[in-house]
């Protein structure tokens, strides 16, 4: 088992060395300038997006997860940051150009370069990790379907929100007193 686990994180850290810096600096440029961030994905990305999400409301960002009932309208100076390994989810693929038309800015964060989504993101951030489609540019992976990609998004994303707040000052507890106290 010790070796398995071993070689998940040996894969994710191949993953990450390859990672383009710009790219994720210019999405947390971004973050910070929204007037409002929205975050939308399906399966799995769905998950790892509402995850991002948490992090942002505690970390006091306006943030929201499209489908929800409390979701508000996305307006021109918002963010949408679409997740979708292939770059090609029709859900997600729909959220996006709704927002594009309503003069957002559009992330997509994604295995694939050449997409529906990318065609029409304004910027992408390109995770290199194995996907459930198993093109032949993807690396190789003990883990099925789009493990690798699901959790090298999550450890990205969660840097990300990091990275935005290492310098404010006891960001901890500002965390802590954001998370939910209703359970």
């Amino acid at each position: 088992m010790k070796n398995v686990h071993l070689k998940i994180l040996e894969e994710l850290k191949q993953v990450a060395e390859h990672v383009d810096n710009e790219q994720v600096t210019s999405l947390i440029d971004a973050l910070k300038q929204a007037k409002h961030i929205f975050i939308c994905g399906e399966g799995r990305s769905g998950l790892i997006g509402k995850a991002f999400a948490m992090r942002l409301m505690h970390a006091n960002y306006p943030v929201y997860v499209t489908g929800e009932t409390i979701t508000p309208s996305i307006q021109e100076g918002d963010l949408l940051v679409a997740i979708s390994g292939s770059g090609n989810t029709p859900s997600v693929a729909l959220v996006a150009e709704q927002a594009a038309k309503n003069k957002a800015k559009v992330y997509l964060v994604t295995t694939n370069s050449e997409s529906d989504i990318g065609d029409l993101a304004n910027h992408q951030v390109i995770i290199p990790a194995a996907t459930k489609h198993r093109r032949k540019d993807e690396p190789e992976t003990i883990q099925p379907m789009g493990n690798q990609f699901d959790q090298s998004v999550h450890l990205l994303l969660d840097a990300v929100v990091i990275s935005m707040t290492s310098k404010q000052e006891d960001i901890h507890d500002m965390m802590k007193r954001n998370h939910a106290n209703l359970q």
